[in-house]
């Protein structure tokens, strides 16, 4: 961009300088045909030039407050997600499951406490003394609605399948769940994202393409789609970075 601005006022400067060669050197009846032409090319340069800054610095705009907006949805996808794990050892596949699980499911609430019992091997290895060896008692204490847990009195977890963009409806996340073998052991994983140019879709096309190429979440979300959990990885962060809110 900063090419194009450079390009745009030395084009600017040299039209400038052409104007002034034609007061000194071309008749007086060309003159003025000729200055309006110039002053047309001047105007339309200086307009790129301010659209060159504007345009980005719009699309960024409108870019924060849409991820911002997403992020949220992605966060109560991944506390539904976890909620899921928790209870039935892994996640849902697909958002029927997931919301049907939210509206049906229990947590148990249990209470840990330290407690110490008779060793009976090692009172026998002690010839007869009494040997006691540490325990902790799990009890259960009554269960929690997921629903009431999590959402409290909010319905938006029925409609967390919808991305939340203006004047795009029919935009769903992508939802996917499986398993990653890891030392020899299957952990579950999932993943739900949304590809950046379904939430920039009517946004600058070269714009949305720099955006597809970020690498780092130092700089912006890092890849083409915003998401949060791994079907590569074991691991159920976002990929936004924290100036966004927190992805973990």
């Amino acid at each position: 961009m900063l090419t194009i601005i450079l390009v745009a006022v030395a084009v600017i400067l040299g039209t400038f300088g052409l104007v002034k060669l034609i007061d000194k050197f071309i008749p007086n009846k060309f003159k003025p045909v000729l200055n309006i032409l110039l002053w047309i090319l001047i105007a339309f340069l200086g307009y790129q030039t301010f659209m060159s800054i504007y345009e980005p610095i719009q699309f960024n705009k409108i870019k924060n407050k849409r991820y911002v907006t997403i992020i949220e949805s992605l966060k109560d996808i991944r506390i539904a997600q976890l909620a899921h794990k928790e209870v039935t050892g892994q996640f849902a596949g697909n958002f029927d499951n997931l919301i049907k699980f939210i509206d049906t499911a229990e947590f148990t609430i249990t209470q840990r406490k330290d407690s110490s019992i008779l060793d009976v091997e090692m009172t026998r290895r002690f010839g007869g003394v009494e040997t006691f060896k540490d325990i902790v008692v799990v009890d259960t204490l009554g269960f929690v609605s997921v629903k009431d847990s999590l959402f409290k009195n909010s319905t938006r977890y029925k409609t967390m399948m919808n991305v939340p963009i203006p004047g795009k409806d029919d935009a769903k996340f992508e939802l996917k769940a499986g398993f990653k073998e890891q030392n020899d052991v299957k952990i579950p994983v999932f993943e739900a994202s949304v590809k950046k140019e379904v939430i920039l879709y009517d946004q600058d096309k070269n714009l949305v393409n720099q955006e597809n190429q970020v690498i780092s979440t130092v700089v912006g979300v890092k890849g083409d789609a915003l998401k949060v959990g791994s079907m590569e990885e074991v691991n159920t962060s976002g990929n936004w970075p924290k100036t966004y809110g927190s992805n973990e």
